[in-house]
Order: C-alpha cells, then sequence, then structure tokens
C-alpha cells in the first residue's frame, strides 16, 4: 500500500512542488489549501481538501478527522505580511499569521502523530525560514518561523523513541507568489547576499523537503536544513 502524506499549502509554490514530486514517487498525496482554482494536477492519487488554515486551532479536529492517518506530514502552508511595521501591527493580522506559520503546524503535529506512534513510524518536514533565524521586516513572520524551528526540536524529541524523525527547512527567499509582498529594494538587496545572486526555485526547497520525509536516514532528526545559499552561513 502507499504511503500517505499531507501537504499544507501543496496547491502552489514550493508545496505543489512537494506534491508533485511525492506522487512520481508513488505516494498518496492530501493537499490541504484555502483556493485550488490554480491547481490543475488531475490524478487519482491526489485528494484536495479545501480549508483556511488561518482559523482557530480549535477546529483542527474535525479536519484531522477528514484527512485520516497519514505516514508523512509537511507543514509547508505559510505567508507573511511585511506592509505592516512592527509598531503598527493589526492584532487580526498578528493571529492569522501566527495560526498559518505556527500554532496549526504544532497542532497538526500532535493530532497527527498519535497514528504515527501507533504504527511506529513518520516523518514530518516542516516549512521554516533564513526569517526565524536573522531577523525579518515582518517582525510576526521572523517570529512565528523561530518558533516553528523550535518546535521541530522539541517534537523531535518528543516522538523520536516511536520512529518518528521530525525535521525543518529554513530557505532564504524563494521565487514563488509570496515576492509579491516584498518590495524591488529589499528584493535587490537580498541577491547581493548569495553567492548565485537569484532567489532559490521551489523545486530546489522541494526536493530537499522529500528527502528528508522519504530516502533520509532516521538517526537525522531535529534538524533545520539551512537553504540559503551562502548568505547565511
Amino acid at each position: 500500500m502507499a504511503k500517505r502524506a499531507l501537504v499544507t499549502g501543496g496547491n502552489k509554490g514550493i508545496g505543489l512542488e512537494v506534491t508533485k514530486q511525492f506522487l512520481e514517487k508513488g505516494y498518496e498525496v492530501i493537499v490541504v489549501a484555502r483556493d485550488f482554482s490554480s491547481f490543475d494536477i488531475k490524478d487519482d492519487k491526489v485528494t484536495t481538501i479545501e480549508y483556511d488554515l488561518s482559523k482557530d486551532v480549535k477546529l483542527l479536529p474535525s479536519l484531522v478527522e477528514k484527512i485520516g492517518n497519514v505516514d508523512i506530514l509537511i507543514n509547508n502552508a505559510g505567508f507573511m505580511q511585511p506592509k505592516y511595521s512592527y509598531d503598527n501591527y493589526p492584532v487580526e493580522a498578528k493571529q492569522r499569521i501566527l495560526n498559518v506559520d505556527l500554532h496549526t503546524p504544532v497542532e497538526l503535529m500532535t493530532l497527527l502523530s498519535k497514528s504515527m506512534v501507533e504504527n511506529n513510524y513518520g516523518r514530518i518536514v516542516n516549512t521554516a525560514s533564513i526569517a526565524g533565524q536573522i531577523g525579518h521586516p515582518d517582525i510576526w513572520y521572523g517570529i512565528a518561523k523561530a518558533g516553528l524551528i523550535n518546535a521541530t526540536k522539541i517534537y523531535a524529541k518528543l516522538l523520536g523513541s516511536n520512529g518518528i524523525a521530525v525535521n525543518c527547512v529554513a530557505p532564504s527567499p524563494v521565487e514563488t507568489d509570496m515576492q509579491k509582498d516584498n518590495s524591488q529594494e529589499r528584493k535587490a538587496e537580498f541577491k547581493k547576499t548569495v553567492v548565485s545572486g537569484r532567489f532559490a526555485e521551489p523545486s530546489e526547497i522541494a526536493k530537499a523537503i522529500v528527502w528528508l520525509a522519504t530516502d533520509c536516514p532516521e538517526y537525522i532528526t531535529g534538524t533545520t536544513m539551512d537553504i540559503n545559499n551562502a548568505s547565511y552561513v
């Protein structure tokens, strides 16, 4: 029986590439996202679930019940809001970004790891960011991603004895829709810091995520894979 992988935000960007790469490996993929209007994958092994991950985490058990048991969890969904300054950040906006980028991933690890523990096998990969390591103009994006890096370490210790490996990736900027929220000046400044002079491609980050979720040795757990083209070594 094919292993089942859940990919949040698997409808576009990095998540879409992760979805495609899992399908190439013969995995069954459940994609949870808010909008599938541009999602054009037609495959019997893909199940799509429309859901807004910025909702209160108290509602997640009903989502997990719909998803069922999975062998692999990819907490990929995320967004940033650089239009807000640190001293003028609406409470509602702060709650939305914390829900999507931190609270929901942690709660999904808690809920979906239960069946993994029973099966004595599981792989969890969280998409963090360089923003959680060096700071970011969107203060609450950086705080959320830093929290996700720490949560990765915690859950690796909690679940490791049950055959579950938990890791995360911390990419620098990637050529996705998220870049529309960054100013041209900031994008130009960042490109000066990387050795290749470009942003990462979604497929490059996806390859690392899928490796951590499949072929990566079990002994590698609790790690943060830095993918930043030597901009933060």
